[in-house]
């Protein structure tokens, strides 16, 4: 098998370089794209007001944070196609646009019926929060990448066969 070193030096370095700024990046984009649209539905049930990234309506707030907007994950979606090979480059960009729109959409449906808990004082809060947190999240995102590899027939393992080809050529 061929190894394309240019190809995989620029996936790789393409991680690291994402990474370096503390994942500044994903949180300059996404911050807007989750708290916007958040404070729109709300405005649809209640007169709202929105001032940084809290959202105040009755007598409650949202604040969204950088956990809620959850830059983690958008980076662990473009970890897991970047760490990808065989990928053109075309269907590389539009994986990880249709990964990132399928996350926001679900992180901003997540967001409401939280804070709609929230608002009824549901005794589920607290539990809901914790398990979305700790598992959904990461359940979103691998359950994306795998409706990704069937969808664009993705037949390479994460970092796995790169490593099985470097070994190879190596060996």
């Amino acid at each position: 098998m061929k190894i394309n070193f240019l190809n995989l030096s620029l996936r790789y370095l393409i991680l690291v370089l994402i990474a370096l700024p503390n994942l500044y990046l994903f949180y300059l984009i996404f911050t807007p794209l989750t708290v916007y649209p958040v404070y729109f539905i709300f405005n649809l049930f209640f007169n709202t007001t929105l001032t940084g990234t809290t959202i105040f309506f009755k007598d409650f707030s949202i604040e969204i944070i950088k956990s809620c907007v959850a830059g983690s994950a958008y980076y662990l979606l473009v970890i897991l196609n970047l760490a990808t090979p065989n990928i053109k480059l075309n269907k590389r960009i539009k994986m990880i646009l249709i990964s990132f729109v399928a996350f926001l959409f679900l992180n901003i449906l997540r967001i409401i019926i939280l804070s709609f808990l929230a608002l009824s004082n549901s005794s589920f809060f607290d539990i809901t929060h914790q398990l979305t947190w700790y598992l959904l999240s990461v359940l979103l995102v691998v359950g994306i990448w795998f409706a990704e590899v069937k969808i664009f027939k993705i037949k390479s393992i994460p970092f796995y066969t790169d490593m099985k080809l470097l070994y190879n050529k190596i060996k």
